[in-house]
Parts: C-alpha cells; sequence; structure tokens
C-alpha cells in the first residue's frame, strides 16, 4: 500500500503546483473514517482506496481525482456526509465521489433493479465529468485484483459478470486497453476457471519449449525494418487468454487449430513511418488476406489509432501485428486519460458521442432489464464504419442496419425513416450495412416508428428510441378508444354530467389526470359501472340488477387507430373493413377485434365485449383464404396472377398439405375491404387451376 508520503510526492512528480495540503487532508481523512473496517483479503480497507488513488496517479491525473478516489468509498461505507465532504474539500471534489458512489438506498431493490439504478446514476455523472469513469473503473480493477479473497463463489461470479458485461467493455470504449485487458483475464478466471486454467497452462507450455522464439522473430521484424531505414522499437506476446478463448468459442475451434496466437507491436517516431513500416512488412512475409486494417485514417470511437495486420512467418506460423507511433501507443493504452484537458475544460473531438447516446438511453429506457440490455448493446459491440451522403463517418455496431444509422445520425431521422439508399440503390430497411457502405436515409414527417424495427434493430440507441416512441403511441391510441367508450358511457347516464362531475370522478378513481382514465377504461383497468359510480355516485345502487344494467347503444369506431396497438386484429377470423365486429376487452391489455361470427367469441363474457364499426372509409386489412390448386405445373402461377390482377399483395403463403391431386394453401393477402376480398374469392373459384376458395 502507498504511503501517505509517497502518494503525494507521485502528483507533485507531474503536477507540481498541486495542493499539496488538500491531498494530505484527504489521505488522512479516508484513513480515520474507515478507521478499523477491513476487507476480505483482511488488509484495512483504507488500503483500497489509496490503491485507487495510485492507479489514478500512473495515469497522471489532477489533483481533484486523486482526492476522489481516496474519498471513494467515504459517503456509502462511513459515517461522512456529502455535505461534510464539500465543507472539507470543495464542491467539485464532493460532486465527483457523489458520481462515483453507489446507490446505497435502493437495497429493497431485486438485483436487476439495483444494477439498473446504479447504472443509471453512474452514466448521468459520467455525462457532466468523465473523472466519474476514471475512478470508478480503477476502483473495479483494484476490487478484481482482490476478488479471490471473497469466500462466496456466487458472489464472486456476479462481480466477475458485472465487470464482463459493463466495466470491461466501457473501459475498451474510452480506449483503456490496458484496463480492460486485466478486468477481462481476473473475470475470465472466476467465471471460466476450467478454460483458464488450460488456455493459461497452454501457453506457458508454449513459452517454455518454443526458447525465446517471440524474441527471435520481434528481433527479425526489427531487422527487416531497419534495412530499410526506419528506427523503430518491436515487442512481441501471447494473445490475451480471454481473447483465445473467445476465438475458440466464436469459431468452434480447439486451442492447437488458433494459429495466430502471436502478436508483435512496432513503435515508430510518426505516421508516415507506420505505412512505410507496413509495407516492408508486407514485402517481406506473406499478408493475410482480409486480416488488414487501417484505425490510422478512420480511428475507432474511443480515439484508437493504429495500423493492423496479419502475416505467415518463415515456418508457416501465423502471427498478428500492430503498426503504432510512441504517442498513439500511449493514448491506445490509456485512451481518453491519456490525454484529458481538466484544466483548460477541452474535450478530445469524436470522444463523447456515445456518452450522449448512453444518456438517451437511460431517458428512453422503461424499466431495468431494458436499461441493462440497451446498455450492453451501446458498449459491447465490434464497430464497423458507416457514411453519410456528404461524407460524414458514423461508427456502429457489426450487423447494423440503416435504421441503426438513422439513430446515430439523429433521433428524428431514426423516427420519420420510410426507406434508405445505400450505395445509391434503394435497399429494406433490414438491410445489413458493411464497412465503407453510404447511407441516405428517405424520410416522411407523417412516418413513425414501427414495432417490427425491434425484430432487426441491434443498437441500445435505435432500440430504446423505437420502444419508448411505440409506448407513446400505444398510450396515445388506448386514452382515444378510451375517449370513445368513455363518451357511450356518458351517453348511458341517467343525466347530463359537466366537467366538474369529470374532474370529480379522476379524483375518486385515484388517478391525477383525464388521460390516466382513459387509458384506464381503454385497458379494461375499470367497467361500465364504476365509471358511472364515479360520475354519477349512486347510479349503480339504483341499477343493481346486472341483467337490467344499461347496454352499449352505439358502435365504436376504430377509423384512425393502428392495428397491433390499440387494438389487435383477430388471428383467428382475419376481419376486415366491412365485416361486422366486436371487441373483447382484458384487463390491463387493448382490444382485441373479432368478426361477428368468430367461434372465439363464445369463450368470451357478455361484459367483456364491445360494439365495433370500421368507421366510414376505413381502408386495409390482412385477409386469409385457403385455395386447393390441382397439382400441375403452372398452377400457383395462375392462382398469384389473379391476386395480381385483383392488385392484392401477399404477406404470408404456406403449402399445407400436398397430395398426387391437389395441394392447399393458406394465403394472407393485403386487401383494402370486404368486398375486394370477395372479388378475390369469386375469381380464384372461376379459375381452371382452382379446385376449391374459401376464406378462412
Amino acid at each position: 500500500m502507498l504511503r501517505q508520503y509517497e502518494l503525494v510526492e507521485r502528483v507533485l512528480a507531474y503536477e507540481p503546483e498541486a495542493d499539496e495540503a488538500m491531498l494530505n487532508r484527504a489521505y488522512v481523512y479516508t484513513v480515520q473514517k474507515h478507521g478499523s473496517q477491513k476487507r476480505a483479503s483482511g488488509d484495512p480497507y483504507f488500503s483500497h482506496p489509496v490503491e485507487v488513488a495510485g492507479l489514478m496517479t500512473e495515469l497522471k491525473l489532477d489533483q481533484e481525482t486523486i482526492v476522489t478516489a481516496l474519498l471513494h468509498d467515504t459517503v456509502e461505507d462511513t459515517l461522512a456526509t456529502p455535505a461534510e465532504i464539500e465543507k472539507l474539500f470543495g464542491s467539485e471534489v464532493a460532486r465527483l465521489v457523489d458520481g462515483v458512489t453507489k446507490l446505497s438506498k435502493i437495497e429493497a431493490m431485486g438485483e436487476t433493479e439495483r444494477a439498473a439504478e446504479n447504472l443509471r446514476k453512474f452514466f448521468l455523472a459520467m455525462s457532466e465529468d468523465i473523472r466519474v469513469l476514471l475512478v470508478k473503473l480503477a476502483d473495479r480493477l483494484h476490487n478484481m485484483r482482490t476478488l479471490h479473497f471473497i469466500k462466496s463463489e456466487d458472489k464472486r461470479r456476479r462481480i466477475a459478470r458485472e465487470t464482463m458485461d459493463i466495466y470491461a467493455p466501457l473501459a475498451e470504449r474510452v480506449g483503456m486497453y490496458e484496463y480492460m485487458r486485466e478486468m477481462q483475464l481476473l473475470a475470465f478466471e472466476q467465471l471460466e476457471p476450467e478454460a483458464y486454467a488450460t488456455i493459461t497452462g497452454r501457453l506457458a507450455q508454449i513459452r517454455s519449449s518454443e526458447g525465446g522464439q517471440v524474441d527471435a522473430i520481434a528481433l527479425s521484424i526489427k531487422q527487416a525494418l531497419a534495412e530499410a531505414g526506419l528506427r523503430v522499437e518491436v515487442s512481441g506476446r501471447e494473445k490475451h487468454p480471454y481473447s483465445i478463448w473467445k476465438k475458440m468459442a466464436e469459431r468452434h475451434v480447439s486451442f492447437e487449430q488458433i494459429t495466430d496466437i502471436m502478436a508483435f507491436r512496432v513503435l515508430t517516431d510518426n505516421d508516415e513511418d507506420c505505412y512505410r513500416a507496413l509495407g516492408v512488412l508486407h514485402r517481406t512475409w506473406q499478408m493475410i488476406p482480409g486480416r488488414f486494417k487501417d484505425y490510422l485514417s478512420t480511428p475507432k470511437s474511443n480515439g484508437y489509432r493504429s495500423l493492423h495486420t496479419a502475416l505467415i512467418f518463415e515456418n508457416s506460423m501465423r502471427m498478428e501485428v500492430q503498426i503504432r507511433t510512441q504517442e498513439m501507443h500511449h493514448t491506445n493504452e490509456f485512451g481518453l486519460a491519456a490525454h484529458w484537458a481538466y484544466k483548460s475544460h477541452e474535450r478530445p473531438d469524436g470522444q463523447v458521442g456515445w456518452l450522449r447516446d448512453l444518456i438517451e438511453i437511460v431517458d428512453a429506457s422503461h424499466d431495468a432489464e431494458e436499461l441493462l440490455e440497451h446498455t450492453k448493446l451501446a458498449i459491447y459491440q465490434d464497430r464497423i464504419f458507416a457514411f453519410t451522403p456528404k461524407g460524414q463517418l458514423h461508427q456502429l455496431p457489426k450487423g447494423s442496419t440503416p435504421v441503426d444509422f438513422a439513430y446515430s445520425v439523429h433521433s428524428d431521422l431514426g423516427s420519420f425513416a420510410v426507406g434508405a439508399k445505400i450505395n445509391g440503390r434503394h435497399m429494406p430497411l433490414r438491410t445489413a450495412l458493411a464497412n465503407g457502405d453510404v447511407v441516405e436515409i428517405i424520410k416522411s414527417r407523417s412516418a413513425s416508428p414501427q414495432l417490427s424495427w425491434l425484430g432487426f434493430v441491434v443498437t441500445g440507441k435505435a432500440r430504446a428510441a423505437i420502444r419508448r416512441a411505440v409506448r407513446q403511441k400505444e398510450k396515445q391510441e388506448v386514452a382515444a378508444i378510451g375517449r370513445k367508450l368513455f363518451d357511450e358511457i356518458v351517453e348511458r347516464l341517467p343525466s347530463k354530467i359537466g366537467k366538474k362531475a369529470i374532474k370529480d370522478a379522476i379524483g375518486r378513481l385515484g388517478f391525477v389526470s383525464e388521460d390516466e382514465l382513459m387509458q384506464a377504461i381503454g385497458t379494461a383497468k375499470l367497467d361500465d359501472r364504476q365509471v358511472m359510480e364515479a360520475l354519477v355516485p349512486g347510479s349503480a345502487e339504483a341499477l343493481p340488477d346486472t341483467e337490467n344494467w344499461p347496454k352499449q347503444e352505439r358502435a365504436i369506431s376504430i377509423k384512425g387507430l393502428t392495428p397491433g396497438v390499440a387494438f389487435q386484429l383477430g388471428a383467428c377470423c382475419h376481419p376486415v373493413p366491412g365485416d361486422r365486429i366486436v371487441g373483447i376487452r382484458h384487463p390491463g391489455q387493448g382490444v382485441e377485434v373479432h368478426a361477428i361470427d368468430c367461434l372465439k367469441l363464445a369463450s368470451g363474457v357478455d361484459a367483456d365485449w364491445v360494439d365495433l364499426s370500421w368507421g366510414e372509409r376505413t381502408t386495409g386489412a390482412i385477409g386469409r383464404v385457403r385455395v386447393v390448386l390441382y397439382n400441375r405445373p403452372g398452377t400457383l402461377a395462375e392462382a398469384t396472377g389473379i391476386f395480381a390482377g385483383n392488385r392484392a399483395n401477399i404477406i404470408h403463403l404456406e403449402n399445407t398439405s400436398r397430395d398426387e391431386l391437389f395441394g392447399t394453401y393458406d394465403i394472407d393477402l393485403e386487401v383494402s375491404d370486404l368486398a375486394h376480398l370477395t372479388r378475390i374469392v369469386s375469381a380464384l373459384r372461376a379459375s381452371d387451376a382452382v379446385a376449391q376458395a374459401d376464406r378462412i
């Protein structure tokens, strides 16, 4: 553990103007506050914040960050208060400590909710000052280094999983690869102990049997570059054990089948020498196609810059080579922490865009599960590069679609997207983007996010925005149908009512707004009797006989509402405009619409039924027909020709049975109304290719 004077000397070595008295005061304060507290290892608890502060000095961070590291557990684990911290160390330190402090007041929550709330607070604080993240990462790294002292295996695995899912990816996103690799290695040891032991054992065998082969190859690389007049430093190492295991799992191969476990790093003086060194290596040894990546011209979102290539050495051994300058190497290992300008408050370009995405996700997520899902998507995926038509670069996870791209550019662009051009060609919105694609989003102000998009988008930002928009639309439409039901209920009251009666009813039912009341009616959380009684107290007592209770007098129009949002069209009867329809309401859900002759209605309860109508000029629905075709060439083509001739789009076609004479098909068609569907069935029955055609 660092002694007090050693810590202060470290800070003064790179920041001579630092407030030595404040550093000493913070050291003494944390020792006094943590007092006799012990860690699982048996060490005094204050050794942990001191070691975290030591990690911060290795990154040469400012005095406020060092003091924050010393104090980061005092509010949570001791009697120290935020007000006391602010009085002794200033408002800036108090704000940073609060950002790092876990939420100790939510112990009653479940594990998922507690983790989500900690993340929510953490991200919000991090967006205001990135030093919160740097201290938190150092805090987690030191905790991982001492994780083996915790006796409970379940607790060790939980902490390791959280580290692997959240903190190691966060370290990667700010370019702190040293932290990321060590966190992954320590978490890997806990989560996959057998795989960890096997891989580290194999690496040790290779290290002892290869007799300095890594050093020999590094020397060969250095000599080849020196002959070309390049002054470089070359180092080699085995690949990270977790990286090897991940590659084995992804490729479904054994350790012996991993051929590129050696990695070499070439450090040059400038960018030009990086490209010169690359050319020399490619001329000297065979390059493996598809493995070259240029992160100099297109850096990663965390600022990482390097050239990556893979070569085949003389003995057919594959090896990875990274080429970068000395300055790039320092930045790549410690990332954002290596050049964060606190004193001038200048944030490096391109470093905080993903932070803004995280904050949008925090705002948009509906519950703990969503927040954790979207956050992991946002921080833990490989990246691709795509461009706007004007050449603006956007980095996205692999598998991203034009919808993900649109939300990356701007939330409004994603919400109003109706189509996309990829490299000048119209392509479906679900198309996976490739590196270098130029994407143009086609939008319409009348469009809105679709629930079906959740089936193919991959970014947390897009998923959060889509879910928020769909939920908002659902609330609006459920409230709209609730309003129509409310108006119909009011007409059945024994007397007319005014605005005051509605306001009083809202209070009696425990709601705070009229919209809440309408949503409750639309989702059947309230029945007609409850609403009437709230509006006109005593009206329910006047008609105690359920059979004589006033029934719905006019049908409720569903015109203007969206299928799948406020109501669902029954998949059993596929009603279309023109059919006589009724609705079944289930508490907490929307209205389920059925044709009046649907057999499923037999299982319903009269009180749950709502008389519905399509509304004037309502168009568009999915009708289903069953067609039996003669089993001979061309009959299916003739049937689809009938659909095309009647301007009906085929949504789904399934061959349900087939024998020597006939083939039976269930076909879903996009039709305008009942008359349209009837014409299609009539045309099918008139065809020589069709043995039988019926609507189902």
